[in-house]
């Protein structure tokens, strides 16, 4: 199998990337600063079809034309010059759209889909809470069902496109009652925004990741009809794991974006900064670090479109799923490493806000945290090769 993008592929990418140093690039840096989630650039990427390319085209998606390597090279390409934006598009689709269309109902289809795979909406993924991150089996939010209605209580944290003015609505995982042997039954509930009773808290002061749309929720008695359950009652675990699958390559193509921009700015000012009379890019100290640059970027995007490569193949899940976290491990901590070989390589001035350097540099360490921690990532890995690791 050829992991090699095809021509309309590229073509795809260049039309990205002119989209993205035209109108996000210029303003990147001040969206960071000011800590602004631009909604206007959201709706135009919905306006370009990027928020559909794994929609059907009755929901308004690019339906044959769209394919999940597609939604990689976007969010790449996004990615390259704003990673906070790159969060969004990946959140909106994968963690967004993709569990309505794939557990949801032909009525829950019509009625969300068409206005989030056009951008004029977003929605939220919510499964993180104070005391469950990884391990997502220990879920305390509650959904009880009483009189014909869903009624949640419960807080989640860290969810990203959850509280902006275009946000309608939010896929939560609830324990909807008890297995046998005491294991709780968890379910997946969608609550609409503005539903009495569920509260999207004040923005988070992050790291990084400024101009992303992130929230703590809180449900209090929060009502919302039986026909709100998303899938099958008692799977709601497994459909979030099944979404973090497929989100995991699209964070790895994130983190392949913020490689290539680490590269472009080393290149880039290693030719321009001289010392002792010659550009810095002639030593040895400093050429090797951008060499190991390369070899990250390169190793990172193939691993990264493999992944996407066998789940548009429909492969078996279990090989997509090994693929994902293999793709997510290393293009993760290679990124890091990147910005931190990048900051080296720009020594004081790497130090300033005034270069985009050091915004890569904040935006960067989420990667190795969101959509499965790095330790998970190689727990799945291992388990992949049947060990029994817990």
């Amino acid at each position: 199998m050829s992991f090699e993008l095809s021509p309309e592929h590229e073509t795809f990418r260049k039309s990205v990337r002119e989209f993205a140093l035209g109108e996000i690039a210029p303003h990147a840096a001040r969206w960071d600063r000011e800590h602004h989630f631009p909604i206007d650039v959201v709706q135009q990427m919905g306006e370009l079809g990027l928020m559909g390319l794994t929609a059907p085209e009755e929901y308004g998606g690019m339906g044959a034309d769209g394919d999940f390597t597609s939604l990689c090279v976007a969010i790449e390409e996004i990615g390259r010059v704003d990673q906070s934006m790159g969060i969004t598009l990946e959140a909106a689709v994968g963690l967004g759209i993709n569990p309505v269309l794939t557990f949801g109902t032909d009525e829950q289809r019509q009625q969300w889909l068409p206005d989030l795979v056009a951008g004029r909406a977003l929605a939220g993924f919510g499964l993180t809470e104070p005391g469950a991150g990884s391990d997502a089996g220990a879920t305390a939010t509650k959904a009880d069902l009483v009189d014909g209605e869903w009624v949640l209580n419960g807080a989640k944290q860290f969810i990203t496109n959850s509280g902006s003015d275009i946000t309608s609505l939010v896929t939560v995982t609830a324990r909807t009652g008890a297995r046998e042997g005491g294991k709780a039954e968890v379910s997946t509930i969608i609550v609409p925004s503005g539903t009495p009773g569920f509260t999207a808290e004040p923005a988070y002061d992050k790291l990084g990741w400024h101009a992303s749309d992130t929230h703590p929720l809180t449900f209090t008695d929060a009502r919302v009809p039986e026909a709100n359950l998303l899938g099958q009652r008692g799977r709601g675990f497994a459909q979030f794991l099944a979404t973090l699958d497929d989100g995991r390559i699209a964070i790895a193509a994130l983190a392949v974006g913020c490689l290539q921009a680490c590269l472009d700015m080393t290149v880039e000012y290693a030719g321009q900064r001289t010392t002792f009379g010659r550009p810095i890019g002639a030593k040895q100290g400093v050429a090797f670090q951008i060499a190991d640059l390369e070899v990250m970027l390169e190793a990172s995007r193939m691993l990264t479109y493999k992944a996407a490569a066998l789940k548009d193949a429909g492969r078996p899940m279990a090989q997509v799923k090994q693929a994902a976290a293999i793709a997510k491990l290393y293009a993760t901590e290679s990124a890091v490493g990147a910005t931190r070989i990048a900051t080296q390589v720009f020594g004081g001035y790497g130090f300033m806000e005034e270069y985009p350097v050091t915004r890569f540099y904040r935006d960067a360490k989420v990667l190795e945290i969101g959509e499965g921690t790095s330790e998970v990532q190689r727990m799945l890995i291992a388990r992949g090769r049947g060990l029994p690791v817990e």
